[in-house]
């Protein structure tokens, strides 16, 4: 929970709205916190047992597993994303999807978490990142990516924006 509040149900639903229901890939949440994310990911029509909810917190966990049994639940740290996947990642992920508090991490630092995604991304789908900053999370002009933003979401409190990065 590196995030003043709570993702709001509107950016939550907002996020999910980038995640293909219909592929067959894993979906994996980095920094699911209580769920409010994968939530609306299920409700997006994402099955609970797609989901790989990537979480530090090991009270968090307990409480995903309770609340998302057929989730696949890893306590680990997105920031090694390669090591935490290693063991449960069948499958290229068909999205991966993220509540992590990015700008308050250094850049070396998310360039190497969206490098990590990427690698365990089918190619062309999406990794998306909301933000509570007015400037990108990770910068829009990286060589062979994509990016594409969401409207402010004035609802959420504080208002935030998703970002969303392909790489082909």
């Amino acid at each position: 929970m590196g995030a003043v509040m709570p993702s709001g149900r509107v950016l939550a639903r907002t996020m999910a709205q980038y995640v293909d229901a219909h592929a067959t890939g894993p979906v994996v949440e980095l920094g699911p916190g209580t769920g409010a994310i994968t939530s609306a990911l299920i409700e997006h029509g994402i099955d609970q047992s797609r989901l790989v909810l990537v979480e530090y917190n090991p009270g968090f966990c307990a409480l995903l597993r309770d609340r998302y049994p057929q989730a696949t639940v890893v306590q680990g740290d997105a920031y090694v994303l390669r090591d935490s996947l290693s063991k449960v990642l069948k499958a290229p992920a068909s999205a991966v999807v993220s509540g992590l508090p990015l700008v308050t991490k250094p850049m070396l630092t998310r360039l190497k978490l969206i490098r990590d995604a990427f690698s365990a991304l089918t190619p062309g789908a999406p990794f998306v990142q909301f933000t509570y900053s007015v400037t990108p999370p990770i910068p829009k002009s990286l060589p062979g990516v994509s990016t594409e933003a969401s409207e402010r979401i004035w609802m959420n409190l504080p208002p935030a924006r998703v970002w969303v990065y392909r790489k082909g």
